[in-house]
């Protein structure tokens, strides 16, 4: 077979799997509400009444070991840069629960009796999930049990298909009902990045157009490519497991006679904590990987169109922030970038966190990266276009002043976005007024929901139509973009001329 289908489970396999199965919410619904009741329960059970001297003066220290395990989890995550929006307020709650089991844990072990042992060793780690389950509400990385399941197990991904399988399809010059993801591990001879595994998605309409490589045949196929970035925090996976990535594009290609743009999930960090924000600085040289292995690896292997009118990137969070730069750096590669939620500069921290972190201190390294400066040192762009989707529950975003125009070449640069790089909405607007200023067509649009992988989800399938579209996927309508939407609410703001740098950076 060369798609893996889920099928029943047999009566005789455990409730775990049987739960994980189904779709059973890990966001909402009774499997959180269950283990946090369950969680509290055990933990009080744990701390129990016990001596005065406990209550007096073991409790009291076990409480302030918890606290302080909350205050240096929050300032680690403010100092790293790693949030971009304020974490749920249950989650330090359920960190400083988890800390305070843990000195109960050690500081009562003699006093108490067996059971109430027991019951505080089980509340160590039921807090902890509770503080994983909340993290998870936050960003959503596992909507449900059985994409944690399939994560943890290192299940089988959406259409996963072995390269044999692949090579035999190809063979047979037969369109199949969706389309195949194949794992593939892509040479780094010209980056030396060191990078996990890579998947591709191959639609339908792949295997029937013309020649394939695969086969041994030449010309390739010309189809179109977009390049797939995850956030921070990532696998390769992420956008086919928590961004549904692969039903979207299905669905697309069943709607268009299996016509659809060939989809490379890429890794730009090379383990799931690096985070290179795409770059090439001292955490590896993952812009490089990208455009250097990633690219050519995809023409030579898969036989996509070689044209940078046929080459676009979406990427969610950091990934956004990716899809921009990687754009505006290479717009001889690249024609099109779809961002949800990314930042207004490569963000580790503060700019001076940044610079120290990802470019060893490098003002000028960083300043190569910063789409700002790489917009204006290019100048006038040429058939690049943008789709920057922000969410509509996030800050609101200064209003562009009516005097300001694009043929004025002016850019307008927010206070909130140079200040706080994370503010997506306030950069999402900054980036596009600049982009429009110097020819790049783009527009901002705002969708419900909040910053994590549901929402990503739901931006690239909205997307999805307008960007095959403009990619040039055989059989399906080039469409403008949206109308954009108005900034929201007034205030702060600060006009910049533009000041061109001739075409550095072409």
């Amino acid at each position: 077979m060369s798609h893996v289908t889920a099928t029943a489970p047999p009566a005789s396999l455990g409730p775990a799997h049987l739960l994980a199965s189904g779709h059973t919410s890990l966001m909402h619904g009774w499997v959180p509400a269950t283990i946090q009741i369950g969680a509290a329960v055990v933990l009080t059970l744990a701390v129990g009444w016990r001596s005065r001297r406990w209550r007096t003066v073991w409790l009291p220290l076990a409480g302030l070991v918890g606290g302080t395990a909350a205050y240096v989890t929050h300032w680690y995550v403010v100092d790293r840069g790693l949030s971009d929006e304020p974490a749920p307020s249950a989650l330090w709650v359920w960190i400083a629960l988890a800390g305070l089991a843990a000195a109960v844990l050690v500081l009562g072990w003699r006093s108490a009796p067996p059971w109430r042992r027991g019951a505080t060793a089980l509340a160590v780690p039921l807090c902890l999930l509770c503080a994983a389950l909340t993290l998870n509400l936050w960003v959503g990385y596992f909507p449900t049990v059985q994409a944690a399941w399939n994560q943890l197990t290192s299940g089988p991904l959406p259409d996963q298909t072995d390269p044999a399988t692949v090579t035999a399809m190809v063979a047979t010059r037969a369109r199949p009902s969706h389309g195949s993801v194949v794992p593939v591990v892509i040479p780094s001879e010209a980056s030396h990045f060191k990078h996990r595994g890579e998947l591709v998605y191959l639609p339908p309409e792949w295997f029937t157009r013309g020649h394939h490589p695969l086969a041994g045949d030449s010309p390739p196929p010309a189809l179109p490519t977009v390049m797939m970035i995850g956030g921070q925090f990532n696998t390769p996976a992420d956008w086919t497991r928590a961004g549904n990535a692969v039903k979207t594009i299905d669905d697309f290609a069943a709607a268009h006679s299996g016509k659809a743009p060939v989809l490379v999930f890429v890794d730009s960090g090379g383990a799931f904590n690096n985070d290179t924000e795409c770059v090439n600085g001292v955490r590896g040289n993952a812009a490089d990987h990208l455009t250097k292995d990633v690219v050519p690896y995809m023409i030579s292997k898969f036989g996509v169109s070689p044209d940078r009118s046929n080459w676009g990137i979406a990427g969610w969070s950091m990934g956004g922030t990716c899809a921009v730069d990687l754009t505006v750096m290479h717009p001889e590669m690249f024609s099109a970038f779809v961002d949800v939620a990314g930042d207004f500069y490569p963000n580790a921290g503060t700019k001076a966190q940044t610079i120290a972190r990802l470019f060893g201190g490098n003002a000028e390294a960083w300043a190569a990266f910063d789409p700002t400066t790489v917009i204006n040192r290019h100048g006038r762009y040429r058939d690049v276009s943008g789709w920057f989707a922000i969410s509509s529950d996030g800050p609101p975003a200064p209003r562009r002043d009516a005097s300001v125009t694009d043929a004025g070449a002016m850019r307008l640069v927010s206070r909130d976005a140079a200040a706080n790089p994370s503010n997506q909405t306030a950069a999402a607007y900054s980036l596009c007024a600049l982009g429009r200023a110097n020819g790049i067509d783009c527009a901002v649009l705002p969708q419900p929901g909040k910053h994590d992988w549901p929402f990503a989800d739901r931006a690239f399938a909205a997307a999805l139509p307008w960007l095959a579209g403009r990619l040039g996927t055989p059989g399906v309508t080039r469409t403008p973009l949206p109308a954009a939407s108005a900034p929201p609410a007034p205030p702060s703001q600060v006009v910049v001329p533009a000041q061109h740098s001739g075409t550095a950076g072409k």
